[in-house]
């Protein structure tokens, strides 16, 4: 009956599809419930040891019953007093009777809620970075094996110079290491709310210590330590600034961007057929159509990418709608907006890694579409090349223009081949130049310095930053979905 009762209601599918355990579980009720027990236990104890009248026996009581929620009463607790930080202070008090009369001693629902909501943000940082790390790695290594493999560059769509698909690899790269460093700051600026009262004045702690402002700071800051934090914020309203949401969720929209631009490269060489991301022996592309190879894990980035880029919108608005020092309309919203962010990201990188695990690359395909461009981007190394043999700059390029117009109407208006090499060789007067052709026509010659530039890019700024997570670089990526 219960499982039946469970597909009657809608369930996101960013946990019940597609999140890590590890994420779901940092935004879970389990995970946040606890936390405000241990946010009680630290305020109790630092209270106690600055002269408090708290025992180690109301303390004892505390820690014993830290993990034990009762959940079916906080939800009826919560349903008679329409207060979910007070329908928990109940129930703990219901099972540490002894340690009730001091439980949330001072403090307001801020000083669970938020201080809770920062250090889920702390540890969904950490959770990210390791994985944004390993996508990073299997990129880098996509990009040096393939530095030097000559590919048709794209302009507007179109066919451009040639450059190498590992150096496309590292326009990826650029983007993805920028988003390391984003996603670092605002992890390492979080700040706890700490212990600062009703409006942020500390007022009632100021009373609990009869006036002694050094007891309070001290308070503040053992407070701070025990939740592994270095500093707290110096000055809160209610709430900690809404900024700092902000703050986080660009750096993860920021990420968005980047992944749904890699995405959208990698189908596009999907439709060409020159790169593919991973495709299971028994995978079906198509009900329809059994050939297709659908680019399904890119897709679901690019999907989920948006909406990663799109829940900014919450954070700006929330921050700009605070009234003084605090309104409760931010609430409803961060519930969502805070846990969707980290689980989308999440997601993608996982989804991201795995396609980077397994790209594959066809080099012969490749081939053949350079070997159809080529020649028109060879015309001016030819005209260079029939100059030092003597010709007449002007006359060569009426030459290889009109030759090349005709090649172009046999591409569009015929469908044939790219023939302007062969009416090149058929013509006498390029003659003095028809033994070099095919140096002239080499694709090596035209990547320019690209595989240096990958080379000198991966070892000066994509592995030092890899360096802190080597330790967590083996976690390999299989998508159940």
């Amino acid at each position: 009956m219960e499982e039946a009762d469970e597909f009657m209601k809608y369930r996101s599918p960013l946990v019940s599809r597609y999140a890590s355990k590890e994420m779901a579980y940092n935004f879970s009720d389990r995970k946040k419930f606890t936390t405000w027990r241990k946010l009680w236990i630290y305020l109790a104890k630092a209270e106690k040891a600055l002269g408090l009248p708290i025992t180690d026996a109301q303390i004892l009581e505390m820690e014993s019953h830290e993990l034990d929620i009762d959940f079916a009463m906080a939800a009826e607790e919560e349903r008679k007093l329409r207060h979910d930080v007070m329908a928990h202070v109940h129930t703990f008090a219901h099972c540490c009777p002894a340690a009730a009369p001091i439980i949330h001693l001072g403090a307001t629902s801020c000083y669970v809620g938020d201080n809770t909501d920062l250090i889920m943000l702390r540890d969904g940082f950490d959770i990210l970075l390791p994985k944004l790390a390993r996508v990073i790695d299997r990129l880098a290594n996509f990009a040096e094996k393939y530095a030097d493999l000559p590919t048709l560059g794209f302009t507007h769509y179109q066919p451009a110079q040639l450059t190498t698909v590992g150096k496309r690899a590292c326009l990826w790269l650029q983007d993805l290491a920028m988003d390391m460093r984003n996603l670092q700051r605002p992890r390492d600026d979080l700040r706890f709310r700490g212990v600062k009262g009703t409006t942020g004045t500390q007022a009632s702690f100021l009373q609990l210590f009869q006036g002694d402002h050094d007891k309070v700071e001290d308070l503040d800051r053992m407070v701070t330590e025990m939740a592994g934090f270095k500093k707290a914020y110096l000055v809160t309203g209610q709430t900690y600034s809404r900024k700092v949401d902000v703050d986080c969720l660009s750096s993860l929209a920021s990420l968005g961007a980047t992944v749904h631009k890699i995405c959208t490269d990698i189908r596009l060489l999907a439709n060409l057929k020159e790169i593919e991301e991973p495709f299971e022996k028994d995978q079906i592309g198509s009900s329809a159509m059994p050939y297709k190879r659908n680019p399904m894990r890119a897709e679901r980035c690019c999907s989920l990418a948006r909406h990663l880029v799109a829940l900014l919108a919450d954070p700006l608005q929330t921050a700009s709608v605070q009234w003084l020092e605090r309104t409760l309309d931010d609430s409803a919203n961060r519930r969502i907006s805070l846990p969707e962010s980290f689980l989308t990201a999440d997601i993608i990188l996982s989804t991201l890694q795995n396609i980077t695990e397994g790209l594959v690359v066809y080099p012969k395909v490749i081939e053949r579409h350079i070997r159809h461009e080529l020649p028109f981007m060879a015309t001016e190394n030819i005209i260079m090349a029939m100059v030092k043999a003597g010709g007449n700059r002007q006359d060569c390029h009426e030459k290889i223009r009109v030759l090349s117009q005709e090649a172009a109407a046999v591409v569009k208006q015929e469908g044939g081949d790219n023939d302007l090499l062969a009416r090149v060789q058929r013509d006498p007067y390029f003659a003095p130049v028809l033994g070099q052709l095919d140096t002239i026509l080499d694709p090596k010659t035209f990547i320019g310095r690209a595989p240096q530039q990958v080379t000198r890019f991966l070892s000066e700024e994509v592995r030092p930053m890899l360096e802190p997570y080597r330790a967590k670089m083996d976690v390999k990526i299989e998508l159940e979905l």
